[in-house]
């Protein structure tokens, strides 16, 4: 067998945090002797070892979406509030976000700056009449190949930022309403995308609410699904146990049979 790793590298040059959200830090706290130079110093505050802090948002690089993160809690009183809103990343069960992979080519390109082009549920369908149908237990992972834009520098700007801050770019594909409801039906409890958001750049609530609110649970970010097989791989991805997190990066890999 082998081991697909199916994680982005965070990186502070890299498009790894929402454009609009708390920046990606990583910075030396202590190293092993004090050195000064130029452009900054760094120091030996406790001893001979080296160690860095990190400053980052919870939906940082591959990720995980709880259903805390876009469902309130039950009595709040607020829309769409209900019992799935108390699910916080420390309570998804490890179990829910590992087995069969199921992964589905959905490469539709977009057009309008600032929009995503929808994946419909006949995505879902011409999948299944080729490889066999969906059921409970597999992990759905949308293969669009957005992950080509995750690149150091000013062109990881077409990643995210380009297309919800400028909004000059076209969006990521990203599965419809339909499609989620129609995994729903088919017992599918985890979905994962190898783009910034399983919701649609130009509106990405309704897709969330409408798996989230369930228990299902979305992974954002990854990468390198064209290394996997239709089917025929087993996924896993184990987040941070984060107390009252909405959301934590992780990693996530597949091992492919042979």
């Amino acid at each position: 067998m082998a081991v697909v790793d199916l994680s982005v590298v965070l990186a502070e040059d890299l498009p790894c945090y929402w454009s609009t959200h708390q920046p990606y830090q990583h910075k030396t706290w202590n190293w092993f002797t004090t050195v000064r130079g130029q452009i900054g110093d760094v120091h030996s505050r406790g001893g001979p070892y080296a160690t860095k802090w990190l400053a980052l948002d919870e939906h940082t690089g591959t990720h995980l979406d709880a259903p805390c993160h876009f469902v309130p809690p039950p009595g709040s009183g607020l829309p769409d509030a209900g019992p799935a809103g108390a699910i916080t990343v420390a309570e998804v069960p490890p179990e829910q976000l590992m087995g069969p992979a199921a992964v589905i080519d959905a490469r539709p390109a977009g057009e309008e700056p600032g929009v995503s082009p929808l994946i419909g549920p006949e995505a879902v369908l011409s999948w299944e009449r080729e490889h066999g149908p969906l059921s409970a237990g597999d992990i759905v992972l949308f293969r669009t190949g957005w992950d080509r834009h995750y690149v150091p520098g000013e062109a990881g700007a077409e990643y995210v930022h380009n297309v919800v801050v400028t909004q000059r770019s076209p969006g990521w594909p990203a599965p419809g309403v339909p499609a989620v409801e129609l995994l729903l039906e088919r017992g599918i409890r985890c979905v994962g995308i190898d783009a910034p958001s399983m919701g649609p750049a130009h509106d990405a609530r309704p897709v969330h609410v409408t798996g989230l609110r369930t228990g299902a649970v979305y992974i954002e970010c990854l990468t390198a699904l064209d290394r996997l097989p239709a089917r025929g791989a087993w996924f896993c991805f184990l987040p941070l146990r984060v107390a009252g997190g909405t959301g934590a990066p992780g990693r996530a890999i597949a091992i492919v049979y042979d």
